[in-house]
């Protein structure tokens, strides 16, 4: 990191970024595998299905479309649809527009960031093996045996991976976009701001301390400006 960008504002101690709708714009990619899945097998289900289910672990997606006709085992729908979307992403991983840049600049300027999602293993290493080389120090995934969000132990173990402990979460910045996601990031007691720029609807009436549509802007610095606040007690 330069003398120029050093001085140019606080630093977060690091970013844990949720992944589906704030860092890839990957809902669209579950709701074409899950209507593919369905067609194929006589079954109806829409996009519109498909955004009733968002911020829902997949095996409630399963459940759901079983009981709408789809005549698989829940596990095997399970399976399936996770199959489609690392195909998908797999063709073209769908990074939202800022994020790319934005890990680069926070790993230039020492700020680890960590994925954490609920998906599975496999598709979070696709995620991770698609990103710049070295922007992220690792991930938690949905196979990690931890609880779910709106848990916090997604977010305190991605702290630990980071050397941070659970009496300096608020130095730390989440990245999040659901209301399952920003209550686990804000009960783990990070800086927790919501990104709505890729998922329809209201803006998430949750517990974050600021929300954002858009990633152009936002700097390493900016992120620890909201970080240093907070821990002021300052507003957003």
């Amino acid at each position: 990191m330069s003398e120029q960008e050093r001085a140019a504002g606080p630093l977060p101690r690091a970013v844990f970024w949720d992944m589906d709708g704030t860092l890839i714009d990957s809902e669209p990619y579950w709701h074409a595998s899950e209507m593919e899945l369905a067609n194929s097998h006589g079954c109806r289900w829409t996009e519109d299905d498909g955004w009733r289910c968002s911020d829902t672990p997949v095996v409630q997606v399963a459940s759901a479309m079983r009981k709408r006709g789809l005549d698989l085992p829940v596990e095997r729908i399970q399976a399936m649809i996770e199959e489609g979307v690392a195909r998908r992403e797999r063709e073209r991983m769908p990074w939202i527009p800022g994020t790319v840049e934005l890990l680069e600049a926070l790993s230039r300027s020492g700020v680890p960031s960590v994925l954490v999602t609920s998906s599975p293993r496999s598709i979070a290493e696709a995620v991770v093996a698609h990103a710049p080389d070295d922007v992220f120090i690792g991930f938690t995934c949905g196979d990690d045996g931890l609880p779910m969000k709106p848990d916090p132990a997604p977010y305190l173990h991605a702290a630990r991976m980071v050397g941070v402990g659970p009496g300096s979460m608020a130095g730390c910045v989440v990245l999040e976009d659901s209301i399952s996601g920003l209550e686990a990031a804000a009960a783990s007691g990070a800086t927790t701001l919501a990104f709505t720029g890729a998922t329809p609807g209201a803006i998430p009436d949750g517990p974050q301390f600021a929300s954002f549509d858009s990633y152009a802007g936002i700097t390493p610095q900016v992120l620890g400006e909201y970080a240093f606040r907070r821990q002021a007690g300052g507003q957003a």
